[in-house]
């Protein structure tokens, strides 16, 4: 597959425009105190179905031809891709089959099924759900939207970062959450673009580092599932589509313990007073780890959902 560039984040700007949120940018003078940095986030939790995912599902959704449209489109995913493809195809009134793992947030099936998606489970642990998704495409006829791999995903990522600089103005860093690398090498795209000189940290789970990896070795690693509350993150490896840009843009690749995805829960629930998925914590756990490190620059960080099953998050914070 091609692989995008920022006049392909411009055109699915334009195309997401009137469907997508133009989410919010919040803002804490406490926890600036408390880092020594403007942070700035771009809350991607209240985008349509609670995730930046929309962005991507939308606008790959969006170029189908008439043919592909009555077939149907087939995806894969823990859950906010999932959510994603089911409203963006709802909207679009395509068909969609999604396969989901049986462990899976209750919430986030429920709401794929709302939206009146199928829904094909499996266990993560013991099968392969890229090679289920394959399979069913053939079997069906049906077009296959992968969750990362995929240049009009990516390219749709990429504008929330687009938005995040148009509304916030230049930074001198960005962190992102880093699973299969969409939003990442998306948001890579539109912060190069706009603003040159910005350093571009990609943030992936202590227990799952293969970005890290794979950035160190220059090639992609493939790791075993990952054991981590950051559900979103669960990936084995990054997509081929989007490593060239992560090789050529990013300055690095941190890691954040589930501890202090939980602690960067509090954060967003008691200063930003918003809820945060697990995932979507991983660039405020970052910028918090680095406190201190930071002196006076403005910081960009992007939380990718809010899709968090409520028992399962007051369980996480509870003392």
């Amino acid at each position: 597959m091609p692989t995008p560039t920022f006049a392909d984040v411009q055109a699915a700007a334009a195309r997401i425009r009137g469907h997508a949120h133009r989410t919010p940018v919040l803002t804490s003078r406490r926890f600036d105190a408390e880092v020594g940095a403007e942070v700035l986030v771009k809350a991607e939790n209240v985008q349509r179905m609670g995730a930046f995912k929309f962005r991507g599902a939308f606008n790959a959704l969006s170029r189908f031809d008439e043919e592909q449209r009555r077939a149907g489109v087939v995806a894969y995913s823990s859950g906010n891709h999932a959510q994603a493809v089911a409203l963006s195809a709802r909207i679009l009134g395509i068909p969609a089959t999604i396969v989901m793992p049986l462990d899976a947030p209750v919430t986030k099936i429920a709401a794929t099924k709302g939206y009146g998606a199928e829904v094909v489970t499996y266990d993560r642990y013991t099968q392969d759900r890229e090679q289920i998704g394959a399979d069913l495409a053939t079997e069906r006829g049906l077009t296959l939207i992968p969750p990362y791999d995929h240049p009009d995903v990516i390219a749709g990522q990429g504008t929330a970062v687009m938005e995040l600089i148009e509304d916030a103005g230049p930074l001198d860093a960005l962190f992102v959450p880093l699973g299969g690398g969409g939003l990442l090498s998306g948001s890579c795209l539109s912060a190069r673009a706009l603003c040159p000189d910005v350093r571009i940290v990609g943030v992936e789970p202590e227990a799952g580092d293969d970005g890290r990896q794979s950035l160190a070795k220059g090639e992609i690693v493939h790791i075993d599932v990952p054991v981590t509350i950051a559900d979103g993150a669960q990936t084995q490896h990054l997509g081929a589509t989007g490593f060239p840009i992560l090789q050529r843009e990013v300055a690095e690749v941190l890691t954040a313990s589930d501890a202090e995805l939980v602690a960067a829960m509090r954060v967003f629930a008691s200063t930003y007073k918003t809820v945060v998925e697990p995932t979507g914590c991983l660039g405020m756990a970052a910028v918090r780890a680095l406190a201190g490190r930071l002196p006076g620059k403005r910081i960009g960080v992007v939380v990718s959902g809010g899709n968090v099953d409520i028992d399962r998050y007051a369980a996480l914070l509870a003392p």
